[in-house]
Parts: structure tokens; C-alpha cells; sequence
């Protein structure tokens, strides 16, 4: 797997997008993730936005991070929050979601950030495997879906203290 950053608007990065946003639809029923996003939200050093292509270069997962502080929404100052983690159906359990996360949270800690946040959903147990193995905890709700009762929001330390 060859991973590289791209901007978020890039054509294989809407392309995954909209696969993801299908997902959502169908796992909670709905129009997908409605929060809002702009491409220069990952663009560094305020973020970071990744795509993973195989070997014969097909986008197969995606993920970026993008800076959060202290707002209205429950970010506190030095965060890093994750969107748009992805991995195609068929790319699935080969760690290709742990090694693009282990890149996100590399490049934010260098960037200067102090904690990485992410909502997920309690219709995604995969998502949620995967960050409390590598070491996310739930914490105080934040975010665009933070009054939403299927809203999982998870906290990692970037730094130790």
C-alpha cells in the first residue's frame, strides 16, 4: 500500500467520499455525514488529508485530520480531529485503517497537536474496534453530531504529559 497526501477535493478523495457517505446512509438510514467541510481544513500545517492506493493504484482507503480549539462545538485548544477514515469493502482486514491512523496521528503529534479526537457512531462496532485498540477512550461529546444519542465521541493523548 502506497500512501501519500492529496487534497480533499481531489478526484479519487470525492471518489472514496462519496462510497463512505453511501455507507453512512445505509448503516444510520439517513443522507450521510452532513458535517460541514471545507478541502483547506486539511491543508498543512492545519491538517493533513491521505489516500492509500494498492498496487495497481486504485484508491482503496482514505483519512485525514484537521486542527480543532477550543469552540462552541466542545473541541478543546491543540486538538486534532479525524475525518473521513475509510477503507473500500474490499480492502478490509488488512490493516490499512490502522496504518493510515498510525499516519494521521504521526503527522498531527509533528504538527504540534496535543490530543486527536473523532466522532464515530454506534452502528460502526468496526470503527470502534479499531480506535480503543489502538488506544482511544470515549470522552465528553463534541462536534457537529454531539446531541446525537448514536454519537461516539473517542479521545486519544498525543503527547504524554
Amino acid at each position: 500500500m502506497n500512501i501519500r497526501p492529496c487534497r480533499f477535493d481531489h478526484p479519487d478523495a470525492v471518489k472514496l467520499n462519496d462510497q463512505v457517505q453511501l455507507e453512512y446512509a445505509e448503516r444510520y438510514g439517513d443522507g450521510g455525514d452532513v458535517t460541514p467541510l471545507d478541502p483547506t481544513m486539511f491543508d498543512p500545517p492545519h491538517g493533513l488529508y491521505l489516500l492509500a492506493y494498492d498496487e495497481l493504484e486504485r484508491p482503496v482507503a482514505t483519512g485525514g485530520w484537521r486542527t480543532q480549539d477550543r469552540n462552541a462545538h466542545g473541541y478543546a485548544d491543540g486538538d486534532a480531529e479525524i475525518k473521513r477514515m475509510f477503507v473500500i469493502p474490499e480492502g478490509r482486514g488488512r490493516g490499512l485503517a490502522r496504518r493510515m491512523l498510525a499516519a494521521l496521528e504521526d503527522d498531527a503529534r509533528a504538527a504540534g497537536r496535543v490530543r486527536m479526537v473523532l466522532e464515530t457512531g454506534d452502528r460502526q462496532p468496526e470503527a470502534v474496534a479499531l480506535y480503543t485498540s489502538s488506544g482511544y477512550a470515549v470522552c465528553e461529546k463534541f462536534g457537529h453530531y454531539r446531541e446525537y444519542e448514536s454519537s461516539i465521541c473517542m479521545a486519544k493523548p498525543l503527547r504524554q504529559p
